[in-house]
């Protein structure tokens, strides 16, 4: 992909740097605060719900719907004290996620990325990183699952402008695992047969801490 012209640069949601990944660092507390400001917590669709299990549809409207469904993500994932928020885990079958999420060296990144796709690393950019992983979603549930330790995802803001995002460590997890859900893919779906049932055990046991949507 190339990278964006100076006009493109300067007409999104958010600045870019000169490689022209966004810049979603900057002021992340103000800008996660107003978006949840203007929404509405809606409770969490978990494993099992259709919603969750089948690929979202393009995001082609970026109007006022869009707007409003972006800011009720950021307060669900709030709500739920979550890092990352896909549509479809608010029961909404648009590719689109939030994120406010920290990577390993402490930095918080704040944003919206609409119809994303994640980018294929050459092998040698491919160090894995085997930490726990968990999902609202799979609420209560962790288990370790490793994935490449840096991501990069192309797509578009809230206001269809192309962007590109990068995140290390705890971030670029965040990127994978929110890219996944879109594609209808949850993050127990790439354990073991053994390490699934254990995942689903684990939530079986335990009482999620915010509210969800009870399947059928």
């Amino acid at each position: 992909m190339a990278q964006q012209d100076t006009e493109q640069q300067h007409s999104g949601v958010l600045p870019v740097d000169d490689e022209g990944f966004v810049i979603d660092t900057e002021n992340p507390e103000e800008r996660e605060a107003a978006y949840r400001g203007r929404g509405t917590s809606r409770p969490i669709t978990v494993v099992g719900n259709p919603v969750l299990h089948k690929e979202c549809r393009d995001v082609t409207d970026f109007g006022d719907d869009l707007a409003r469904l972006v800011d009720d993500m950021f307060a669900s994932q709030h709500t739920a004290e979550g890092v990352g928020l896909a549509a479809n885990q608010i029961g909404v079958d648009l590719k689109v996620f939030v994120y406010d999420c920290p990577d390993d060296e402490g930095k918080r990144h704040t944003g919206v990325i609409c119809n994303p796709v994640l980018v294929e690393l050459p092998a040698e950019r491919r160090q894995l990183d085997e930490s726990n992983e968990g999902c609202l979603s799979v609420p209560t549930a962790y288990a370790p699952l490793a994935r490449p330790d840096y991501a990069e995802v192309t797509g578009q803001d809230e206001k269809g402008n192309p962007i590109k995002v990068r995140g290390t460590g705890y971030f670029a997890r965040c990127l994978q695992h929110e890219t996944d859900h879109l594609y209808g893919y949850l993050y127990i779906d790439r354990l073991s047969k053994r390490e699934r049932k254990d995942a689903l055990r684990q939530m079986a046991e335990n009482e999620p801490r915010y509210p969800v949507v009870a399947n059928d």
